[in-house]
């Protein structure tokens, strides 16, 4: 049943992230949100070293049941099942978010880390017997996330980049209970630990965010008890534990203060309303020397018709001028002598003969 669960929160969790990648093909330069509200469920490998007392106790627990049967068949009947040898879980956290200045950001939050290992015995009587011990933690923390320039690094996709450190608080309800007892954490007012991580905004719609992170943190918590309070030939100094390790996180947020976009140059001018950027009217000096050259065609067309009809007029009054000479030619009297081009030399008189003669 356990596995059955988190095999099904894993696949929810894998169906989440393809949808959304699929959903949004919006690029992001910057994260818009002023305050923003974000949950963020994660995977969590938990170095948990301390589960080797747990083991040796359930190894004993077999030995014995082993030891109490009077033959073979009986003996056959002891089984035991053995602890995970890696503790994984699924933590959540929930916080708000706040971008004090461009790509800086600042988030409280508060998590819940719970983690159930059992087991089951059975004895020479094929009576099933459990045993189990649960990790469970409360930490409130504080982080610092810087998202990281496009020109710096990022994908083909044109996602942001960012890296985040935590600095972690243990609150109550941060224990240990097991079949044999329980152990209650302290609670340091300096804190508990760190975290560190490389995030990821991979999907975006309107003003919902989905970051993918990896990181690892570390939750060192203390008790005023031994181990050997809750589980049989534990330790007798006091107990220590971690609930960090490598942790896969994915961080749903929403940002319910936004930065106001910047408005398009074509966006439609008939946009009214309070908070709307001045309108600017710009002037396109390239349309007044279209007019201009426009006005120059026209004119230069309306001289060409001038010069068009005066050569006409100049035309009709060179046929004018033909025809009346022409008609003055045609009147003249035909035994008219022809006009000479040069005056004739005078007759010698001493030449001239006499008609007598």
């Amino acid at each position: 049943m356990k596995f059955r669960s988190r095999n099904t929160v894993l696949f929810l969790m894998a169906l989440l992230s393809a949808n959304a990648l699929a959903a949004s093909d919006e690029k992001l330069d910057h994260d818009n949100s002023i305050l923003s509200v974000f949950v963020q469920p994660s995977i969590s490998f938990i170095g948990f070293t301390e589960r080797e007392y747990f083991q040796d106790a359930i190894d004993t627990i077999y030995y014995e049941f082993k030891a109490t049967a009077v033959n073979s068949a009986e003996s056959l009947n002891v089984a035991k099942q053995d602890f995970q040898k890696v503790n994984f879980c699924f933590p959540i956290t929930a916080g708000i978010q706040w971008q004090f200045q461009e790509d800086q950001f600042l988030s409280a939050g508060i998590g819940f880390i719970y983690d159930n290992e059992s087991v089951v015995l059975t004895d020479r009587k094929s009576s099933t017997h459990s045993y189990k011990y649960t990790l469970q933690g409360v930490p409130l923390f504080l982080e610092y996330r810087l998202a990281l320039p496009k020109n710096f690094i990022t994908l083909s996709t044109g996602g942001l980049f960012s890296i985040a450190v935590r600095w972690y608080w243990a609150l109550p309800g941060t224990e240990i209970y097991t079949t044999w007892g329980k152990l209650e954490a302290e609670t340091p007012l300096w804190g508990a630990g760190f975290g560190v991580s490389l995030g990821y905004l991979f999907a975006s719609w309107k003003n919902f965010k989905l970051y993918g992170d990896i990181g690892f943190n570390s939750i060192s918590v203390k008790s005023n008890k031994a181990f050997s309070d809750i589980v049989p030939n534990g330790p007798e100094e006091k107990a220590r534990w971690n609930l960090g390790g490598i942790q896969l996180q994915i961080r749903g947020s929403f940002g319910f203060w936004n930065k106001p976009k910047p408005k398009d140059d074509d966006d439609d001018d008939d946009d009214d309303g309070e908070g709307k950027k001045p309108k600017v009217k710009i002037i396109d000096d390239t349309k007044k020397d279209s007019v201009k050259v426009d006005s120059l065609k026209v004119a230069a067309q309306d001289s060409a018709k001038i010069d068009t009809s005066v050569v006409q007029d100049s035309a009709k009054v060179a046929d004018s001028l033909k025809t009346a000479v022409q008609d003055s030619a045609g009147t003249a009297p035909k035994n008219a002598p022809a006009p000479q081009d040069a005056p004739q030399k005078s007759a010698d008189p001493a030449n001239v003969k006499s008609k007598g003669d």
